[in-house]
């Protein structure tokens, strides 16, 4: 019973995280190029990277394969570990919810496999 609670808790979280992340990619767009020209990044990145995390939330909560499903949790790793050191390398402060979203990330992974499926 807590690995389904454990499991629908940080799938939530993770969720909200990505949606509030993809929707300021989009609506917020120049807030967020600039965050990215002040971490090195290219802004180019920023339209396909919302995308893919609402892909990647699509492909969690439909549950359609589990191939496409590793794949949606190896991308929000990878997502949120760069963001994380991003974030600390630069010194802004905004590190923690990188990490954050990273023990959702984990929490959501590892006790999915047990809860569903």
């Amino acid at each position: 019973m807590l690995k389904k609670i454990l499991y629908w808790a940080s799938t939530g979280i993770l969720t909200l995280i990505m949606l509030f992340s993809a929707y300021n990619y989009f609506f917020n767009h120049q807030a967020i190029a600039d965050f990215y020209v002040n971490m090195g990044y290219p802004t180019y990145l920023i339209y396909p990277l919302a995308i893919a995390k609402i892909l990647g939330l699509v492909t969690i909560w439909g549950n359609f394969s589990k191939t496409l499903k590793e794949w949606a949790y190896a991308g929000f790793f990878f997502n949120t570990v760069l963001a994380f050191f991003a974030h600390y390398m630069v010194n802004d402060g905004q590190h923690a919810g990188a990490l954050i979203a990273f023990v959702a990330v984990m929490l959501s992974y590892f006790t999915g496999k047990e809860v569903r499926p």
